[in-house]
């Protein structure tokens, strides 16, 4: 085993959510506070190290880690680039306020154990994507990433959960396959799997197989990345719990399916080869439509958590189009888009998870008047939503600003087109949820919910008795906040999006990241 002096904070932020998973497991399904105590603990963890290993990169050391040489050229290897702990460092942190509001969410169901248990493993397989220091690496976590989420998304074990996670797997594995055909180009093509700043395959001369090899990594990773057309896992993933649903969206999967994105653009073919071969180009049209489409997708959803679905598939093509542009001001909107998404979508998320839990609506038709019983969760909401169309100073309008700059820098004004369009779009299916929950009464007697609060279910198609915890337990009274463990995540992460609009030493981090690229 080969190590630099920082290697082994990577495998312990990679193992430590792996021990707090085996001790979730051991613990009795009663005993709650042990689980979340744990649960904060295995998430916590990972936070720490990713600071420990940016002070490291800062001083100029390097943070790198051979774990097991399968052979030649494969090799488990771990290493921590700024691009990598970005992504490990919001997906941590973010998952902290997931522990601790999913223990809300969850309270008094049945298989909580087991889902803390997923929950932490699903940390894991995040955390070896973010540090994978080749492409084998990379895959493997890729592919667990897959296999420990499907028991979170088939959580209620109800039918549609059952067919949800089907083609949640269907879909997954068919793109890890896809990822596995990238590979093996790359092999043919160079001889080896290492990520290289400038791309692995910088000087190889644009042909057929760096065009196939190119297809087959970002049809693989955009089926995560839910590129439409291969979007058609996630609107159906909204059976999952509310957490996991976030999970899904704003941290876990659809970032890692966009972190592969970028770190074979950039480490694999780099900007040079990505712009000889017009692979730059050819995906700028794919993800253009893709936020254009999934904006008009969002717009005809009643179902809230649909809605936020087809926003997400929208909103993470910016992250992608800051890069097709190869120029560093639309490369810093992206990355600053993948913080800055990340956290508003966990809100909205958390957001829907409590108008859920405490009033059984599921459907925008339903939330009439719901700002003035709820007015701490839907100011919350209210925030994100702005940030999402891109208003100052909640932290959207950062990123489109710089994408915008980069689209002009670059004169290509169709994107530039495409930009004010879905800002325009975003405005059309976020502001009437606000105006909606704010500044019509409130209706007692929505149809399709039994009296008290009972009735539309938490899963996207409203399946099944809500209540606290969501598992048939009395609904709270109209008029009332969701317990302090779901509230509380979702103020502070609220009031994040307006610091990171305001406060502007993450945006230094970005610059410099890209200086790098």
């Amino acid at each position: 085993m080969s190590t630099s002096s920082g290697g082994w904070y990577a495998i312990l932020t990679v193992t430590i959510p792996i021990a707090g998973a085996i001790v979730i497991a051991l613990l009795g399904e009663k005993q709650g506070r042990a689980r979340l105590a744990v649960g904060i603990a295995a998430a916590v963890g990972p936070v720490l190290l990713v600071v420990q290993m940016l002070r490291l990169l800062g001083d100029g050391r390097p943070v790198t880690i051979t774990a097991w040489q399968v052979g030649p050229i494969l090799t488990l290897r771990f290493s921590a680039d700024r691009l990598g702990l970005l992504f490990a460092a919001v997906a941590s942190t973010l998952w902290v306020a997931t522990t601790i509001y999913s223990h809300g969410y969850l309270a008094g169901g049945p298989n909580v154990r087991r889902f803390f248990s997923f929950l932490s493993l699903s940390l894991t397989a995040t955390m070896g994507v973010a540090l994978a220091g080749n492409l084998f690496t990379l895959y493997i976590f890729y592919e667990l990433l897959s296999l420990v989420t499907y028991p979170l998304v088939i959580h209620d074990q109800t039918r549609e959960a059952a067919r949800s996670g089907r083609m949640y797997i269907i879909y997954s594995l068919c793109g890890a396959a896809l990822v596995l055909l990238g590979i093996v180009g790359t092999m043919a093509l160079r001889g080896s799997l290492e990520f290289r700043p400038g791309g692995l395959l910088a000087g190889v001369e644009p042909s057929g197989l760096v065009s196939l090899t190119a297809a087959c990594y970002i049809a693989g990773f955009g089926v995560k990345a839910a590129v439409m057309p291969l979007h058609g896992w996630l609107p159906q993933a909204m059976v999952a719990p509310t957490p996991v649903s976030a999970l899904l969206h704003a941290v876990a999967v659809v970032k890692s399916g966009v972190f592969g994105i970028l770190r074979v653009l950039l480490f694999v073919f780099g900007k040079d080869l990505m712009a000889e071969a017009g692979i730059g180009a050819a995906l700028s049209v794919v993800i253009a439509a893709s936020v254009l489409l999934g904006s008009i997708s969002a717009l005809r959803e009643d179902t809230l958590k649909r809605r936020l679905a087809y926003s997400t598939i929208s909103q993470l093509g910016y992250i992608t189009l800051g890069v097709t542009m190869l120029n560093a001001e639309a490369m810093a909107g992206g990355l600053v888009h993948l913080v800055n998404h990340a956290v508003m979508k966990i809100v909205l998320f958390f957001c829907a998870g409590i108008i859920i839990t405490v009033t059984g609506r599921t459907k925008i038709s339903q939330l009439d008047g719901i700002g003035r019983v709820m007015p701490r969760t839907m100011g919350c909401f209210a925030l994100a939503a702005l940030g999402m169309v891109g208003v100052p100073p909640v932290c959207g309008y950062v990123s489109k600003w710089y994408l915008l700059r980069g689209a002009v820098h670059a004169q290509q004004w169709p994107l530039v087109v495409v930009l004010v369009a879905s800002s325009f779009l975003n405005a059309a299916y976020f502001f009437p949820i606000v105006i909606r929950a704010f500044l019509r009464p409130y209706r007692e007697d929505v149809p399709g919910l039994e009296p008290g609060g009972h009735g539309a279910g938490h899963a996207a198609g409203g399946h099944g008795p809500v209540g606290h915890g969501m598992h048939g337990a009395p609904a709270h009274s109209p008029g009332r906040e969701a317990p302090a463990t779901m509230l509380w995540p979702v103020v502070l992460l609220a009031l994040v999006t307006v610091a990171l609009g305001i406060w502007s030493a993450p945006l230094g981090f970005i610059e410099l990241l890209v200086k790098g690229l």
